[in-house]
């Protein structure tokens, strides 16, 4: 059985995990009246600048499965509610004006039915907001998929394996029918100071990258993946002069006007 999500350890690069989520939201303009929903909210991490953004005008609901992020988000005081449930089958109660989702959706398959469901949910003029991360053939990826089908194969069975993100171009083809689409890339170069113990970048992907696989093994075998892990990262992510860690990730965003 997965773990529920560790909203400490999520939050140890909040600045760097919350910069996508600005960068979206300036990208949504004028929107007409009705609540605005936080598919995936996580932590909260972005609760407040949507609170910023639309002040006590609009509901600003926040949705997610896990009760502990749930418990972290509902600290941060900036949601009207809070609700728990799964983005894959969420229904909105009536139509609503922005569907903001940051870093979640990545997390659900078949998304060429998953977000026309999610736009039928949007008023006239609303938004749907999105941005996931597109980093999955970089080293800080592959490794993970590469060492655990050679390391534990009776587990880890990935020769079918394909991205759960999709180049840009086919979310454009797949929302043009739906409304004015907007997609976009980008890389951020993320610096990393030295971390306590391990490679930074792992402590970086054990949060989200990583889960899937440590629960899936006994505290002895993921040692020795993390260990494996580790040294591969620093080959790939090398120390750099001043002893900080350069460590590019790639975001792919888009709006849907309806």
């Amino acid at each position: 059985m997965a773990s529920d999500w560790d909203p400490e350890s999520y939050a140890r690069f909040g600045d760097l995990r919350l910069r996508p989520a600005l960068d979206l939201l300036a990208r949504v303009g004028a929107l007409p009246e009705g609540e605005v929903i936080d598919l995936g909210c996580g932590n909260g991490a972005a609760g407040p600048a949507l609170r910023a953004r639309f002040g006590r005008e609009r509901r600003i609901i926040g949705l997610d499965a896990s009760p502990a992020m749930l418990d972290a988000a509902r600290k941060v005081g900036a949601y009207d509610a809070l609700v728990r449930g799964d983005a894959a089958d969420w229904t909105a109660e009536g139509p609503v004006s922005l569907i903001f989702s940051n870093a979640a959706l990545h997390w659900l398959p078949r998304h060429d039915a998953l977000l026309p469901r999610l736009a039928a949910q949007l008023g006239p003029g609303g938004v749907l907001a999105v941005q996931m991360p597109r980093q999955y053939g970089a080293p800080s990826h592959r490794f993970l998929r590469d060492f655990a089908a050679e390391m534990f194969p009776d587990r880890f069975d990935l020769g079918a394996w394909s991205p759960p993100v999709a180049p840009p171009v086919e979310y454009h083809r797949m929302l043009s029918t739906l409304g004015r689409v907007d997609v976009w890339e980008t890389d951020y170069v993320q610096r990393f100071d030295p971390a306590a113990t391990g490679h930074p970048v792992r402590r970086f992907t054990e949060a989200t990258a990583m889960r899937p696989y440590l629960d899936r093994l006994s505290d002895a075998e993921a040692a020795e993946f993390v260990e494996r892990y580790d040294a591969a990262l620093a080959s790939a992510y090398p120390v750099e002069a001043d002893g900080a860690v350069l460590f590019p990730f790639r975001r792919l965003f888009f709006t849907l006007t309806g």
